[in-house]
Order: structure tokens, then C-alpha cells, then sequence
């Protein structure tokens, strides 16, 4: 199943990747079971979603969290969340948010808790390896996203959807997210007044202002700014965006995407750049990427190099074999185990990123890339009747796993090793067992913390071929 917007959800503190269907695993979202295979498309329920964010400074380096038995004081004017004897927490809508299940906990002691996890998890089908953490697990949100509503006063707000309901959490600033990309928030929801510009309420369906999403490069520091309305009658938009640009001159492009539907998706299927390129670009693993309002890209730039870097040492590339990247979106993993093998096939079902790939591979003067728009299974299932293979291949799919029909491809190809990189750990392990059925086994995993504070964990496995 193809979507064209983001899901909205309570909380934040997940992870930037899309997933499909209905999910409901931490603050992201997972679905049970097989689910089609799904292409990786821009922010289309990516597994990101907004967490506690209004938060005043942090104690130390790592933080002093509370217990899980924890009470809600007042010092010095600051609401904090106290707990036990471990200290406490800055962030007074930790218990509403819901985004960072962890933040009652040390840093170092999180780390121990998503290792155990882990390693109940897949300890009995592969060597689960150290955890890769953070050096600073905060601000680490290349991504923010704020839905716009009204106050009980009819007051402008904007912020987060408290867990499991629709109530909007008011937040200014979070302990996980960009803090130039809050503080540009906090400067567009206070210029609405003096511009006339009405927010939309769902309940009646009038106003403009849906969600304002920004994406933030973090090796370039280009800024994207995606203003969601609900029609694409923006008055005085051009004096709007000037008055905007002069309060964050940093800002390198403005798009405003129409979303008129009455659903849960974030981003509607139009846009309309109203200032700049329409895109931003970054650098990841030596390489420039050009990301758009629905690209996917993970949204933790120094842990992701760490992820890909050690996907890369586990496909153990010598420079000679064909790759194949499913779920390909913009290319990333593609490209850059392009610096190291023959060939790469990238396969991706969203047109947009497939468009996007191109563009990344001739950006950076690679020539050994070719890019694909088609059902990554399917397509397999096509190259192994042609006789065609892959030496390895890497498979990065939603939270909701792959599909009995997606691995039953890739055992087709007979590819020597498999990289698999997960954003859902407990459809890895059964994935796995799927594998285990072709005769392909789980040699390691590496977990990776990508999402401080929050339950969600990413992980990547090696799978190689037993010889018959």
C-alpha cells in the first residue's frame, strides 16, 4: 500500500522512517502479521512522530532522570517530573507526550535496557552485538513537525497531540528535536495574528494552518519549511514569507503543501515552492543527498552514518559484486555501497524518490547506480526468471517487516549475503524465521540507538546462504 502523507500520532520520539498501514509499536507504528510490500516514501507515516517538547535546558551531559515512580513539583517557577532517587526530569509534559517512554532513565541506563531488549528478542537466533549509542543523545531530530489548533481562548497553538487523543499539547522547544527548527515554529505561529492567517480547526473545518514541517540538514544547514494548509488560497503569502525570511534569514527554501483532506496524513499530494529551490541538500557517508518535504531520510544524521557505515562492513564488498538496494527510496544505502561494489540496482515503488535517486547519482558522479520503479519483490521475482542475480542484497523496510512474498524474491536471487536493517526489531526476529526456511542464517546484529529517549531501536542483521 502506497501513501502520499505523513501520519499524525501522539508523541514524537520515534524515528523517521515511513511505515504502512496501522501501526502501533512505541510511539511509532507497527502492524502484526504480513503486511504488502511497502515502498519507502518520503514522510508517508514515517515512524517519527512528535514528542515532549517543551523542555527547559538539561542537567548534565547524559541528564539526572527520575524513577518511574515519579511526581510532578514545582521549583523556581519550572515544572519538572521527579522520581525516586535517580534525580529528575526537565520535561513537564513527559507523562502526556508519551514520545520518550526512556527519559525517566540515564542515558547509559537506557542503552543497558534497549541491549536486554535486544537480546531477549534475537539472543536465541543470532549473536546480538554492544549497542551503538550516542555521544549526545539530545536535539538530535534532523525533522520536526507541529500541528497548528486553537486554545480554549481561541489562542493560537501549536505542538503535539497528546497520546491516544487529538487534544494538542501547546510546546515550544524538546529535548530530542532541532532547536532552530522550534524556535522557527514559535516564529510562525506568532506572526498569524498580525497576518490574518486563521488556523484550521478540525471540528468545523475552517482556517488555513494545518502542520508546519521542517527539515533541517545537518552537515549543510540548509532549512526546509513546509507550511500545510488546508487550500491553496494563501493570502498575502508573499509578504508572509518575506516577513519570515527576515526574522530566520537561515532558511533556504519555503514550500507550501495543500492537504484538504479530512485524514490522519500530514502532507496532502500538491505543493508549491514559495520561496527557494523547493529542497534542501545534505551530506551523509561522503556523499550529497537532495531531500524534498516527503523524502525519507533518517532523521539522526551522526548515528545513521554509524548504521549504514556498519551495514556496509557486514556486506563485506570487495568491489566486484552486484547489489541490490530494496526499498530503495533516495537512494542512500544504494549510493553509498556504490563506492564499494560493481553494480547497484536500487529498486523503489514511489516515482518521487525513484526521481530523487537519479538525481542523488548524478550529483555525485556515480555511474555504477541504476534506479528502478517497480515492486522491489516483484521485480526480483522478474531478474531470478531471467537467470539474473544479486551477490548481496540490502533490504530496509518499514516498521512492519517485509512479506513471505518479498523474502520468498529475494531467495530466488540467491544472493550470497543479505543485509537486513530493521526499524522493528520484533518483525525482524519473525522475518527471520522466514529466512531460516531458504536456508539463509543470521550470523550477527548490531543494534543502533537512533532515537534517544524514546523505546524505539534500529537494528542490522547479516544473513548469509548455508552451502548445500
Amino acid at each position: 500500500m502506497k501513501e502520499t502523507g505523513w501520519k499524525k500520532t501522539a508523541g514524537n520520539g520515534s524515528d523517521g522512517k515511513r511505515t504502512e498501514g496501522k501501526k502501533s509499536f512505541g510511539r511509532g507504528e507497527k502492524t502484526t502479521g504480513f503486511s504488502k510490500n511497502s515502498a519507502k516514501v518520503g514522510v508517508n507515516g514515517e515512524k517519527q512522530r512528535k514528542a515532549a517538547r517543551k523542555v527547559s535546558g538539561v542537567e548534565d551531559k547524559w541528564g539526572t532522570h527520575g524513577d518511574r515512580k515519579r511526581n510532578v513539583g514545582e521549583k523556581d517557577g519550572q515544572k519538572t517530573v521527579r522520581g525516586g532517587q535517580r534525580g529528575k526530569t526537565k520535561c513537564p509534559i513527559y507523562r502526556e507526550c508519551g514520545g520518550c517512554q526512556y527519559l525517566h532513565l540515564t542515558y547509559d541506563q537506557q542503552l543497558k535496557e534497549k541491549q536486554k531488549r535486544m537480546e531477549e528478542l534475537l539472543g536465541g537466533v543470532c549473536p546480538v552485538r554492544p549497542i551503538i549509542g550516542m555521544e549526545e543523545p539530545y536535539h538530535y531530530r534532523n525533522k520536526v513537525h507541529a500541528v497548528f489548533g486553537l486554545d480554549r481562548k481561541n489562542n493560537p497553538i501549536s505542538g503535539i497531540y497528546k497520546e491516544g487523543t487529538h487534544r494538542i499539547l501547546p510546546v515550544d522547544s524538546c529535548l530530542i528535536e532541532d532547536q532552530k527548527a522550534d524556535e522557527i515554529i514559535v516564529t510562525i505561529r506568532s506572526m498569524l495574528r498580525s497576518f490574518k492567517i486563521r488556523v484550521f480547526d478540525e471540528d468545523t473545518g475552517y482556517g488555513l494552518l494545518r502542520h508546519v514541517l521542517i527539515r533541517r540538514g545537518f552537515t549543510t544547514g540548509e532549512i526546509l519549511v513546509v507550511l500545510v494548509t488546508a487550500s491553496p488560497v494563501f493570502p498575502s503569502k508573499n509578504n508572509f514569507v518575506k516577513a519570515l525570511r527576515e526574522k530566520h534569514p537561515e532558511i533556504t527554501t519555503i514550500v507550501q503543501n495543500i492537504n484538504g483532506r479530512s485524514t490522519s496524513m500530514v502532507l496532502g499530494d500538491k505543493e508549491h515552492v514559495l520561496y527557494g529551490k523547493g529542497y534542501i541538500e545534505d551530506e551523509l557517508c561522503g556523499l550529497r543527498f537532495r531531500i524534498s518535504s516527503r523524502s525519507f531520510y533518517q532523521i539522526n544524521s551522526v548515528q545513521t552514518e554509524k548504521l549504514y557505515g556498519k551495514a556496509m562492513e557486514l556486506a563485506g564488498l570487495t568491489g566486484k559484486e552486484t547489489v541490490l538496494d530494496a526499498y530503495c527510496g533516495i537512494g542512500t544505502i544504494g549510493l553509498i555501497a556504490s563506492k564499494h561494489a560493481g553494480k547497484v540496482i536500487g529498486v523503489e515503488l514511489n516515482q518521487d524518490a525513484v526521481r530523487d535517486a537519479v538525481q542523488n547519482a548524478k550529483k555525485n558522479g556515480i555511474t555504477n547506480a541504476q534506479f528502478f520503479c517497480n515492486d522491489a519483490g516483484r521485480f526480483m521475482s522478474h531478474m531470478a526468471a531471467r537467470s539474473e542475480s544479486a551477490d548481496v542484497v540490502f533490504m530496509d523496510p518499514p516498521r512492519s517487516g517485509s512479506t513471505e512474498e518479498f523474502i520468498d524474491s529475494v531467495a530466488l536471487m540467491q544472493p550470497k549475503r543479505v543485509v537486513y536493517i530493521s526499524c522493528g526489531p520484533d518483525t525482524l526476529a519473525r522475518d527471520l524465521k522466514v529466512f531460516a526456511k531458504h536456508g539463509y542464517r543470521a550470523k550477527e546484529a548490531w543494534p543502533v540507538d537512533l532515537f534517544g529517549w524514546t523505546g524505539h531501536v534500529e537494528i542490522v542483521t547479516l544473513l548469509t546462504r548455508k552451502a548445500r
